[in-house]
């Protein structure tokens, strides 16, 4: 089974349009393991609650079983680990992150 990571750095608009569209089509088709892992700008964008269209999208995805993950440190600096938490967002150090994308054999696209 193929695992494909979706990582999101940027936080422009198409990026944050884009990602958990894409997610959606590849978890909808695909037989092989999905993850999205946020970081960077992008994470400090699933805090702020005015961006109401790309956290109900990241939402949508946790409630159908995607793994969407973000940066344990930067969760701590904004102050959003408890509500990442609460949303069921895992949260893990990109420093082990993508070593483990890189042992599991995952293709990693980043945006």
């Amino acid at each position: 089974m193929a695992k494909t990571v979706l990582h999101l750095f940027h936080a422009d608009p198409a990026s944050m349009q884009t990602v958990p569209a894409l997610a959606e089509r590849i978890r909808g088709a695909s037989s092989g393991e999905l993850e999205v892992y946020v970081f960077g700008p992008a994470e400090r964008m699933l805090a702020d609650i005015e961006n109401v269209d790309f956290n109900a999208q990241i939402d949508a995805l946790v409630r159908a079983g995607a793994r969407v993950t973000t940066c344990i440190g930067i969760a701590q600096q904004i102050g959003a680990e408890a509500a990442f938490r609460a949303r069921n967002l895992a949260l893990e150090s990109a420093a082990t992150a993508f070593p483990r994308f890189a042992a599991e054999g995952a293709a990693v696209i980043s945006f």
